[in-house]
């Protein structure tokens, strides 16, 4: 370990694209690009004008127009918080999280077209020579843009909506011990809990349906050829997971993700 910390402090330092996602998972990547940027790194981060956290800050931020207000994506936020966050019988929580999801779903994919269509910083991002791009998955449009430059992509993310980074090939998530959202139950279950939790994989199919599919489609447009979320995802090179063992529930996890729970944000922010 000593000897491998010793070689990464003689690494000539790199120019990074950032793609982040609002919210609480900007506050976490902030801190990492903090980090980054003291260890001599070069730093742009690419967002739309309109957004909860993301502002000019001490490194380089490009930004872009969307035709959405603060009110109305600040409402989008609310919308998703509270069907995440609903109690109550299982129907009625789904309906709420999927409700919740499409409204900012919307936003995001109209965020993700205005950044694509954006001729001049898609000219820029070509030019800028980058040596990687960090993103957080939830954040679609930097898989897409990472395919676009051939450049390794580095994730950072506490997971991605309907489960998509538990697909077997990607990292296994065997249903025998690993709850999924809503059951309520623990890593120890009995025949019929365990029934339960292969039915609740059910919705994940149609969460994913709706929450990727204009990703999908924008990224196919954009690329111009046949491609699929889950393929852009599956080329990320280096997973940083935030999350820790001691919280969550243990899994088995691919060489290349690594856990980084204690890396979780603690702002002021997240309580409004």
């Amino acid at each position: 370990v000593l000897l491998l910390l010793s070689l990464l402090g003689l690494a000539a330092a790199g120019k990074l694209l950032v793609v982040p996602a609002d919210g609480s998972h900007w506050l976490s990547m902030r801190e990492l690009l903090d980090l980054l940027q003291q260890k001599g790194h070069e730093v742009v981060v690419v967002a739309p004008e309109v957004t909860l956290h993301i502002k000019p800050s001490n490194f380089v931020v490009k930004m872009y127009s969307v035709p959405f207000t603060q009110e109305e994506l600040e409402k989008a936020f609310q919308a998703f918080f509270h069907g995440s966050f609903e109690e109550g019988w299982f129907l009625k929580r789904f309906f709420k999280a999927y409700k919740g999801m499409k409204t900012l779903t919307d936003c995001w994919v109209t965020s993700c077209k205005q950044l694509l269509q954006n001729k001049e910083l898609i000219r820029y991002l070509e030019e800028s020579k980058f040596d990687a791009v960090l993103t957080d998955p939830v954040a679609t449009c930097g898989l897409i843009l990472a395919e676009h430059l051939s450049l390794p992509s580095m994730y950072f993310l506490r997971g991605v909506p309907c489960g998509l980074d538990l697909d077997d090939r990607l990292c296994p998530s065997p249903p025998s011990y690993i709850p999924r959202v809503f059951t309520d139950l623990t890593d120890h279950m009995t025949f019929f809990q365990w029934v339960k939790n292969l039915l609740f994989e059910i919705p994940n199919v149609f969460l994913c349906d709706f929450a990727f599919e204009p990703y999908s489609k924008l990224a196919s447009e954009f690329l111009q050829r046949e491609v699929t979320m889950q393929d852009l995802l599956r080329k990320g090179s280096v997973w940083l997971l935030r999350l820790d063992f001691v919280l969550d529930y243990p899994r088995p996890l691919m060489p290349n993700i690594i856990p980084i729970g204690g890396a979780n944000c603690a702002h002021k922010e997240l309580s409004q």
